[in-house]
């Protein structure tokens, strides 16, 4: 009887764990259509072909005319190695400052103590409901008083503090135990020398889930770039795109080659980082 309770209870397990894995699976597989037939279709030479794929499940099978030149033709009908550079320097000087300088903040709001600080940590909370779009005229007169249009600088610096970043950090640095703190002064540490090798180290999910999500958000950037910026030289990916939608007729294989190369970075710095956002995700409770 008891034998026959067990087997029954194995066979639900087992019944259990073959549902939320064909959940998973399917949900998965979900996600990754619009990349497999985004990377599918711009192998495909064919113009023609592309097209009439579009609306059926052969978009995602690599069949018929295959090879790189959708790829080839992007790089020889535009500057995609500028705009390729101008994307890497502004996500990556904005990310890198931003983990800085959002990191101390939140180091200071989370573990010091001085007057207003629950009223400034209710103003980082306020700010995160602003969207950008609501004061991008504001910001675009600011950086026009001050000769910035058309720059490096004036994609970087108005987005090195996010609000959100700022919360995201002050939430997990307020979990490690203060007793480390406490240890550290005792020894004669500085408030910095407790945030450099103390907070920091312990930090690392988090400072992963900052690097992919801003990096993700910048590297996405239009409407700002688009109205700062007047030519290739200063320009990225996401503006230089729109040049292929003007065209006519539009050649989706070279957009979907375009389309492409400008995901495969954010891939890879998400491949590269998986194991500490997760790990950030679980530990502080993170909705994506």
């Amino acid at each position: 009887m008891a034998r026959s309770k067990r087997i029954k209870v194995k066979t639900v397990m087992i019944f259990k764990n073959f549902i939320k894995y064909f959940i998973l699976i399917a949900l998965a597989l979900f996600f990754l259509f619009p990349v497999v037939f985004m990377f599918v279709s711009s192998v495909k030479t064919n113009e023609m072909q592309v097209v009439s794929d579009m609306s059926s499940f052969r978009g995602f099978i690599p069949y018929g005319a295959l090879g790189i030149k959708n790829y080839i033709n992007v790089f020889r009908e535009m500057h995609f190695g500028r705009f390729m550079f101008n994307s890497l320097f502004i996500t990556s000087i904005t990310v890198l400052a931003g983990m800085v300088f959002n990191s101390m903040l939140a180091f200071s709001l989370a573990r010091l103590h001085f007057k207003g600080q629950r009223f400034i940590v209710s103003i980082v909370v306020a700010l995160m409901i602003i969207p950008i779009e609501s004061v991008v005229i504001p910001m675009l007169l600011m950086v026009n008083t001050v000769g910035w249009i058309d720059s490096y600088q004036v994609q970087i610096f108005p987005f090195i503090a996010e609000p959100f970043f700022i919360f995201l950090f002050y939430q997990f640095f307020i979990g490690i135990p203060y007793d480390f703190d406490e240890a550290a002064v005792v020894d004669g540490a500085t408030p910095s020398m407790i945030y450099s090798r103390i907070i920091v180290p312990l930090s690392r999910p988090v400072f992963a889930s900052v690097l992919i999500l801003q990096s993700m958000f910048r590297w996405n950037e239009f409407l700002w770039p688009l109205m700062v910026t007047q030519g290739p030289k200063y320009r990225p990916l996401t503006v230089a795109m729109q040049q292929f939608f003007s065209q006519d007729p539009r050649l989706w294989g070279e957009i979907f080659a375009f389309a492409s190369m400008v995901t495969l970075p954010l891939l890879i710095l998400f491949l590269f980082f998986q194991k500490w956002f997760i790990q950030s995700v679980a530990s502080s409770g993170i909705k994506g």
